[in-house]
């Protein structure tokens, strides 16, 4: 099948039509925050890493107040944007930077690079794998456990755990078969399947440390980033039909997971927010990635190259680079994860909703 890359735009705009207008006011909807994935979350923790994913430089930050800060967009992330839909009044601080922070806040753990395998990036340098994240987790628990003694536990049972993870393992590992053999060893069934496998190991030691609150978060369609596009030679508005359709494996395995741990733990609560989805309106939308190219001029890397000015109407734009959207689109995919409008884009219910239980 043919994918056009009007991908999931029009869904974004309807979003967008429906929630620009929502602010939240008040004490946050959860006592804390903990962020896990890569670098559609990273806000910071790659900084001080000896690797090429880091971007604290400007283009980066370019529309974040505090400039470049390690943020792999031009502004907020999905994260921080889900941050201030909670009713936070500060960002979540990365894990590399929590000297002197309110951890029972929450903590932002994700690593740009990295993802559920150990050697997922690596061949960028050093990241900070999920397994990884959780384990930095643990630390921050037992700090947590002398601050709050014998409530620590009922107030990480109340916590948001925000896990964007995975397009790193393909992106920067199953289709990257000149650093990685996983490809050739194994099916794209199988690999998922071993991801999601892999991944339920770490959500389990999660849960053994207090989380009970998950909003998972799917793959986009990688065969619609515009640097898979370009390696590809594909024309502008045609995706890698490959790269889609492994997304969307694991997509279905990680649904199927929230299924089962649903059952398996109910004490907690997990949902999948699906970012693959794409509206059949899409066919007759004028929206496309041969019309908004990325705003900023890459390197060989796919990153800004640094201090280049990047376009001026950054909001017309879905990547800020080749592989990282805009904030325009953070916002949008963001909002549609916190109160969902379109049926089957959150399972079983949306982050608004998992938050009050």
């Amino acid at each position: 099948m043919c994918c056009e890359t009007k991908l999931w735009l029009v869904v974004l705009l309807f979003l967008s039509t429906t929630y620009m207008q929502h602010c939240v006011l008040g004490e946050p909807q959860v006592p804390c925050l903990f962020i896990l994935g890569d670098s559609l979350s990273d806000s910071g923790n790659n900084n001080n890493l000896a690797t090429d994913a880091k971007v604290n430089y400007l283009p980066y930050g370019i529309d974040f107040p505090a400039g470049p800060t390690g943020r792999f967009t031009n502004g907020r992330t999905s994260a921080d944007i889900i941050t201030q839909l909670l009713g936070f009044d500060n960002f979540i601080p990365p894990h590399a930077n929590t000297s002197g922070s309110n951890i029972l806040l929450g903590v932002n753990y994700a690593s740009g690079a990295a993802g559920i395998r150990k050697e997922t990036g690596t061949h960028l340098g050093k990241d900070i794998s999920l397994g990884l994240q959780v384990q930095n987790h643990k630390g921050i628990v037992s700090q947590i456990g002398k601050k709050l003694g014998n409530k620590a536990q009922q107030h990480l049972n109340k916590c948001l755990y925000y896990v964007n993870i995975g397009s790193n393992d393909y992106l920067n590992n199953y289709f990257l078969p000149e650093h990685y053999p996983s490809n050739s060893k194994l099916s794209p069934d199988r690999y998922a399947e071993i991801l999601v496998q892999e991944y339920s190991t770490h959500l389990k030691a999660l849960h053994e440390s207090g989380a009970r609150k998950f909003a998972l978060i799917g793959l986009n369609l990688l065969g619609c980033v515009p640097h898979e596009i370009v390696i590809h030679g594909k024309s502008g508005s045609i995706c890698v039909d490959d790269e889609n359709k492994a997304a969307l494996i694991f997509n279905d395995k990680l649904k199927a997971l929230v299924d089962r741990f649903n059952n398996e733990f109910p004490d907690s609560k997990f949902i999948f927010i699906n970012s693959a989805v794409i509206s059949d309106q899409s066919k007759s939308n004028d929206w496309s990635l041969a019309d908004i190219v990325v705003c900023c001029r890459v390197g060989s890397n796919g990153q800004c190259i640094p201090k280049e000015e990047p376009c001026l109407d950054r909001n017309l734009h879905a990547f800020f680079d080749e592989f990282h959207p805009s904030e325009f689109i953070n916002q949008l995919t963001a909002r549609g994860a916190y109160n969902a409008p379109i049926p089957s884009y959150a399972y079983p219910m949306d982050i608004s909703n998992l938050v009050k239980l």
